[in-house]
């Protein structure tokens, strides 16, 4: 059996708190996970997720780190097409221009679930 791996990496403070959008993204990136480990198992495809945390130490050298996905090694906005931009963020991240994602005209501050569905197929298309 192949394995195709999902990777998400997001800032958690000292309190043990990140920001709305990244848990936004958390949740995008879990019920993606579910949908997808279900479908790619029909294809001989184990799909393992993984959860990276951030200190605000590394946060605050790089805030465009944080709220990232990479799938199968390769970062979100390579399968999709898509690029990065920032936007000022709140809470846990305080002042920092934070991570968005552009896909055409739209852009998303939380990554929502079925552009990593979509990069999750064109990943397994590849494998296959």
């Amino acid at each position: 059996m192949k394995t195709l791996t999902v990777r998400w990496q997001r800032l958690v403070n000292e309190k043990g708190e990140t920001c709305e959008r990244c848990l936004a993204t958390g949740d995008s990136t879990q019920n993606a996970f579910n949908k997808l480990k279900k479908a790619l198992a029909e294809i001989d495809i184990e799909l393992k997720l993984e959860k990276e945390a951030l200190d605000f130490s590394t946060f605050t050298k790089d805030p465009l780190q944080s709220n990232r996905i990479w799938v199968d090694g390769k970062p979100l906005e390579a399968w999709i097409g898509a690029t990065i931009g920032k936007s000022q963020c709140c809470d846990a991240c305080g002042d920092s221009d934070c991570r968005t994602l552009i896909v055409d005209k739209d852009t998303y501050e939380k990554i929502p679930e079925n552009l990593i569905i979509r990069a999750g197929l064109l990943a397994a298309a590849e494998i296959l």
